[in-house]
């Protein structure tokens, strides 16, 4: 990062960085994952001068409320990156790909939410959740690396799966993730909701996005000429869980099935133990930061009511034919989980940027 004065910029910009306040760019600011990321950084008093909504040419004019502000989304642009501290990409893949450069050159660390980075040799999966979990602290850099924000799946089984070593050694664990249309965005929204209306009206279905009937239905492959594979998406969650997790965490088999509901995660995990643990044990392993245990009184964890929650919600189950083991299931707010670590990343990255002074 350059911290060459700019003229007629430096009276304006000194105060606010003296004041440790940022400037925020959202690139796919009106896709579900930008809205969140939006919230979260209103939700967590993210220390912010402005945040800059950008997006393609569909969404140009379009008004969004950010916290107390309405602001227009304008298009995505080098020169719309200058002066920018974070961006964050909830874009599409190929609009990550086009212009994360662009925002770099210009001095602004990187956290992408759309996995378009997670191959580059300089960018880091991460999870400020599993950091913590780990005792891990980022080193600390005046142009940190980009940061991919680990696929949701990925950090609820590794805060699980590393929970549960609390209890004992986990000798087996197999994980079942019924997987929502909102993480295809609002097109897998959109494609969803139209089968299902074309169902019960007996019209075709569309299927630009899954080639594969997902309404009224649960499928563990898409169609040949889908947007992506749900294969493709089954190995992400596992890239990004060992690297978030590391080595010594236990190594799930796991099954992606998409599931037909519109928002949010569900978890049927199935944990074997190698020595005779209790499930109060085990309880007491699990719960802590993003992790609420369900107690009988309560209602069972689901996509509904983990909606627009921070924590995982989770239950535990004895397995009746097979000692030493519980069934735990589990949900989450998926969009929720990913924008709550988006905005952690950046609170970390937050320490290495410049006060009082100019990019």
């Amino acid at each position: 990062m350059s911290s060459t004065f700019k003229p007629g910029v430096g009276a304006q910009l000194e105060p606010a960085r003296a004041a440790n306040l940022y400037r925020v760019a959202i690139v796919g600011a009106s896709t579900l994952k930008g809205k969140e990321v939006a919230e979260v950084l209103n939700d967590r008093n993210f220390p912010s001068l402005d945040i800059k909504l950008l997006d393609d040419e569909e969404s140009l004019g379009q008004l969004e409320t950010v916290g107390d502000e309405v602001s227009f989304i304008q298009s995505v642009r080098a020169e719309q990156f200058e002066n920018i501290d974070f961006t964050f990409f909830a874009s599409d893949p190929k609009s990550t790909q086009r212009n994360w450069k662009s925002a770099r050159k210009a001095g602004s660390a990187i956290i992408d939410l759309s996995f378009a980075l997670e191959d580059e040799p300089e960018a880091a999966v991460r999870s400020p959740w599993i950091e913590r979990q780990l005792g891990q602290s980022m080193p600390l850099e005046l142009q940190p690396a980009p940061a991919v924000v680990a696929h949701p799946a990925a950090v609820v089984l590794a805060l699980v799966l590393l929970r549960a070593q609390r209890a004992g050694r986990v000798a087996r664990a197999v994980a079942t993730v019924f997987e929502p249309a909102s993480q295809h965005g609002q097109k897998g929204m959109d494609e969803l909701h139209e089968q299902t209306v074309n169902l019960l009206s007996f019209q075709q279905l569309p299927k630009k996005v899954f080639d594969t009937q997902v309404a009224f239905n649960m499928v563990t492959r898409y169609g040949d000429h889908s947007a992506s594979a749900l294969a493709a998406i089954e190995l992400r969650v596992m890239k990004h869980y060992r690297r978030i997790a590391g080595e010594n965490a236990p190594q799930p088999s796991l099954l992606l099935v998409q599931a037909p509901v519109f928002h949010g995660h569900a978890f049927a995990i199935h944990l074997e133990m190698d020595q005779s643990v209790d499930g109060e044990r085990i309880s007491q392993a699990l719960a802590g930061e993003h992790v609420k245990i369900a107690n009988l009184s309560e209602d069972a964890p689901s996509n509904v009511n983990a909606a627009g929650q921070g924590d995982v919600l989770v239950s535990i189950v004895p397995d009746a034919n097979l000692a030493n083991a519980f069934w735990l299931w589990a949900a989450s707010d998926n969009l929720r989980i990913s924008a709550a670590n988006s905005v952690e990343c950046a609170e970390t990255m937050a320490a290495t940027r410049p006060r009082g002074k100019i990019q």
